[in-house]
């Protein structure tokens, strides 16, 4: 490749504080005192807190360090397959942070707070339209915890209908959450493999259901990075026994304003908004996975909702069939902002845009490197692509090595040995928000490193060498983690 993005560079060491301090050090000067100063009573002040004694500069410095050692969507290509780590544009948090959103307590009666709630109301709107559906609730915080309100929508249902259902079919392509979130209501899952195609057969979801099945979780598009082609059909033989077919909509930044989930046999599907909706992603959270569900399920949602009454909103919590709150007040806010801000400045026009560079660029990388990695599956994908080291084998070089190589280029490693569905899989998704000579850059790396695992394979074997940390001992943090504070 012609320039690496990697470089040695100046990546300073940093203690703790506590070692930093020296006594009679301060970041700041208090205001002349102007009232007599009165001892505190020793048994009220106690040991007090330990804290090193700075000055300004120990502090600022110390974090910037600190901030050089991180890498993120702002410092570059993040291409974590099934993440979606994609960059967010600063406008939403700007809009996040007017004071009328920020400072808005949640405990305030309706009348003060009009404005949330009509933010809330209309992004219900807007992502019940985008997925095809029929209502929507904001409360759960993320994907897992969609993934569980919606379990919690079927188990409801059905007792409503006097059913108690006992199994989940969740394919082998799912996401992993998929099999605990089913067991947390008390669901067996019945794992199904996919075909040679990487998708789910009619004939296969047809053996497994019947009349103890509550439904199916479907990822779609799928963790391969193929739409689920079948998804009718197999929604038609799920109907047809009584069961009801959940969606994972993580990937949805794949098909965005192009396919409705309600019209293809979808009941109920999470959002995850820190992935699709641009709002940011990792860093422990906070996250926002919205449920969107059919007619059916509504009754179900979790309550207090938002209802417009003339020209008012108000929160309604006269459902008698909820099941009730799944997180306190109303959700993250907060993130819930970000997503609004997204779809109002995007449109209807430039989110099906986005979905169409997503698949576009991941298409792109799958044609660029097959050959360079194996592809398992040589077909068009979706929003990401996966490769395997299977042609890496001779050299004796895993993904694990190429992937830890890959920081030492500049670039953060893709997804590796997920799915499980491929032996050592390399999963990659570029996202839409991704130039394509960001993209050859990256490309070029993998090539360049492909290259080295033939000639001189040793640079991969002890990578990376140049990064903060060198390769830690994974096997033995597996076996030995320490669990210590």
């Amino acid at each position: 490749m012609k320039e690496s993005v990697g470089t040695t560079g100046l990546i300073l060491n940093e203690p703790f504080l506590w070692d930093k301090g020296r006594k009679g050090r301060c970041g700041f000067s208090l205001p002349r005192r102007d009232v007599e100063s009165v001892p505190l009573d020793e048994e009220l002040r106690g040991e007090g807190p330990d804290f090193p004694d700075l000055s300004e500069v120990d502090v600022v410095r110390h974090y910037t360090r600190l901030s050089q050692w991180n890498f993120g969507v702002d410092t570059g290509m993040y291409p974590l397959g099934s993440c979606t780590m994609k960059y967010s544009p600063k406008t939403n948090e700007r809009q996040a942070s007017l004071p009328g959103f920020a400072e808005a307590h949640p405990m305030l009666p309706p009348s003060l707070s009009q404005g949330v709630l009509r933010m809330m109301f209309e992004l219900e709107q807007y992502l019940a339209e985008i997925t095809g559906m029929d209502a929507t609730t904001l409360q759960p915080a993320a994907g897992a915890h969609g993934e569980l309100t919606g379990m919690l929508l079927i188990h409801a249902f059905h007792k409503s209908k006097g059913s108690q259902r006992s199994k989940i079919i969740v394919p082998d392509t799912a996401h992993g959450t998929n099999p605990a979130s089913a067991a947390l209501c008390s669901y067996c899952s019945v794992p199904v493999k996919s075909n040679e195609q990487g998708i789910l057969s009619v004939e296969a979801i047809a053996e497994v259901m019947d009349e103890d099945t509550a439904g199916i979780m479907i990822t779609n598009p799928n963790t391969l990075g193929f739409f689920e082609e079948n998804s009718r059909k197999i929604a038609g033989i799920v109907h047809a026994k009584g069961g009801l077919v959940y969606c994972d909509g993580a990937n949805m930044n794949a098909v965005m304003g192009i396919v409705h989930m309600g019209k293809i046999g979808v009941d109920v599907m999470h959002l995850n908004l820190h992935k699709t909706f641009s709002t940011p992603h990792g860093g422990g959270g906070p996250g926002s996975g919205p449920v969107c569900v059919k007619k059916e399920l509504e009754p179900f949602l979790p309550v207090p909702r938002v209802v417009k009454e003339k020209e008012r909103y108000v929160l309604s919590g006269d459902y008698p069939e909820s099941i009730g709150k799944v997180q306190a007040f109303h959700g993250n806010v907060g993130v819930t902002i970000k997503a609004y801000s997204y779809i109002r400045s995007m449109g209807a026009k430039n989110l099906k845009k986005a979905s169409r560079l997503a698949v576009l660029n991941a298409n792109y990388i799958k044609e660029s490197l097959k050959g360079t990695l194996h592809l398992p599956y040589d077909r068009p994908c979706m929003h990401e692509c996966v490769f395997s080291d299977e042609l890496q084998k001779d050299d004796n070089v895993t993904t694990l090595d190429m992937a830890k190589r890959l920081m030492e280029y500049g670039f953060h490693p893709p997804t590796v040995y997920f799915p499980l569905v491929v032996h050592g899989a390399i999963m990659i998704e570029p996202t839409e928000t991704e130039s394509k000579e960001d993209i050859d850059q990256f490309i070029e790396a993998f090539k360049a490193i492909v290259s080295e695992a033939r000639q001189n394979p040793d640079l991969l074997y002890d990578a990376p060498r140049r990064c903060k940390v060198r390769r830690l001992d994974e096997v033995t943090a597996a076996r030995k983690p320490c669990l210590a504070g």
